[in-house]
């Protein structure tokens, strides 16, 4: 049946007006909100209501059309005053163009019909970012309008090396996405393999970037994500500059950053804006938060069944004091707070914002009380997996922050298993499977494996700026060097007042 769609969509235009009318109406299977007008015995117009711009269709095309009656359709695009108007000969490219807000023109005894595209630019305004929100820098996020986007990038870079690729995914959608990179800046080698990753997609549909990731990363059977999204134009901004690629999806407002490390999950845009000492505290404690996040509970699982000696023995009677009515085993105990923070998590995700919030205080506050007084839990381990479930939502990362939160239950069921070893074998696995990983090419655990020494000073810590003049290495720039590197002088400037 697709086949025998397409074949019709390729039959050729009508010179008689009723014919090629026809010919729409059968192309879109007669679509209430197909609307036809005769505005001339010669002269007719199609279009799909709502996805036009009425007032421009009547202050410039009717306008302009009934000031030059009996004109041919190579006349008729010199005498219309819109931008974007070109000829079709094609039923299938007028219906394509027709459905993304296009006027059909249609001159009897032509084979040939004027495409004028005016439609509507319905989206939201522009807001602050509801995921990535900072204190300082700037307060305005993507919409779902990809011209709007894309318009916000070029306030950021006004330079004509930014390169947008237009592109177009999906059999039935036909979603229309822009690929950004910066010329001289990003790799050669990049560009060509994003660009073959999505020219060689055979999907229905793409409705949003988080599908296209998991649709062009480099492993889509692994937990982590290599890409990142993100919902803010300078951090997208930031990342070109870098030498890393873009992505953007019509009618999402995230958009995909490739190559990206494991750790650069963990930084956030505002660490820029932040004096280096601030930045650099601020990393560190989003580090020490996950391995917090991952590894509390685990090692108190571990604790409790097998390794006994490792607790203070300050710590044994009130610890002991706190487990009397308990009937469970640590490991059964410890999931099922663990399985309670995530349904609470969850119910306060899907539910409005005002009763969302309500839920998440008072649900943690009565279940928790109420599982100490019936003996289902302790006091301490409501604490611990209270402290991992808080140092998860640190992660600048939406993406990451759910992986953080996920890994944390094999690790504590090979706690309840083996104990230490469990968790140093769950470790290694970890391990491991990062150190496999790409992205884009690019290794994903860069820049301490393969090590890259320079890359280390914008990592785990940020130094001074003018010490990280250098662009990442992972992202293979063509330019290397961000600015001129200078050595830090604190007199810098300074005037003597005579």
């Amino acid at each position: 049946m697709a086949e025998e769609n397409t074949e019709e969509l390729q039959i050729q235009i009508s010179t008689s007006g009723d014919a090629f009318i026809q010919s729409i109406k059968e192309a879109t299977h007669n679509s209430s909100d197909l609307i036809t007008k005769s505005i001339l015995p010669n002269l007719t117009l199609i279009y799909i209501e709502n996805l036009v711009d009425v007032p421009t269709l009547n202050n410039h095309i009717l306008k302009d059309l009934l000031k030059h009656t009996n004109e041919s359709p190579e006349n008729i695009i010199s005498t219309l005053t819109i931008a974007q108007v070109k000829l079709a000969n094609e039923v299938g490219k007028a219906v394509i163009a027709m459905m993304d807000g296009t006027v059909l023109i249609h001159v009897e005894g032509y084979s040939q019909i004027v495409l004028a595209n005016i439609s509507t630019n319905e989206s939201r305004a522009l807001s602050a970012p509801e995921n990535e929100s900072q204190v300082i820098g700037a307060q305005v996020g993507f919409t779902e309008s990809l011209s709007t986007n894309v318009s916000l990038i070029r306030r950021y870079i006004k330079n004509p090396n930014l390169c947008n690729e237009g592109l177009e995914i999906g059999k039935q959608s036909k979603t229309t996405i822009a690929m950004l990179y910066i010329k001289g800046i990003a790799s050669d080698e990049m560009v060509n393999t994003l660009r073959q990753r999505i020219a060689d997609l055979k999907v229905d549909s793409v409705l949003d970037s988080s599908i296209l990731e998991q649709l062009i990363d480099d492993n889509s059977l692994s937990i982590f994500p290599q890409m990142l999204l993100t919902e803010r134009p300078d951090k997208l901004c930031a990342e070109l500059l870098n030498g890393k690629l873009g992505v953007i999806v019509d009618g999402s407002s995230l958009a995909i950053v490739c190559p990206h490390s494991f750790l650069e999950f963990f930084q956030s845009q505002e660490d820029q804006n932040l004096r280096w000492q601030i930045a650099t505290f601020t990393r560190l404690l989003r580090f020490s938060a996950v391995v917090l996040s991952v590894f509390l509970s685990p090692l108190y699982v571990a604790a409790l069944t097998f390794h006994y000696e490792v607790i203070p023995q300050s710590l044994l009677v009130p610890l002991s004091e706190s487990r009397a009515l308990v009937p469970f085993p640590p490991l059964f105990e410890a999931l099922l707070l663990e399985l309670i923070i995530e349904l609470l998590r969850e119910a306060g995700v899907r539910l409005p914002s005002k009763v969302g919030q309500t839920i998440g205080i008072v649900g943690g506050i009565v279940i928790g009380t109420a599982a100490v007084q019936a003996g289902i839990t302790s006091n301490i381990l409501i604490i611990i997996v209270a402290l991992g479930a808080l140092a998860s939502f640190t992660t600048p990362s939406y993406m990451m922050g759910n992986v953080i939160r996920i890994i944390r239950f094999p690790l504590i069921v090979l706690a309840g298993l083996w104990g230490f070893y469990g968790i140093m074998l769950g470790l290694c696995f970890i391990l491991i499977h990062l150190l496999r990983q790409t992205s884009l090419g690019s290794p994903y655990t860069a820049p301490f494996y393969p090590p890259r020494l320079l890359d280390w000073r914008d990592s785990l810590v940020r130094l001074p700026l003018p010490f990280t003049f250098k662009r990442p290495s992972n992202t293979r720039p063509e330019d290397e060097d961000k600015y001129e590197p200078q050595p830090i002088n604190p007199e810098k400037n300074e005037q003597k007042v005579k």
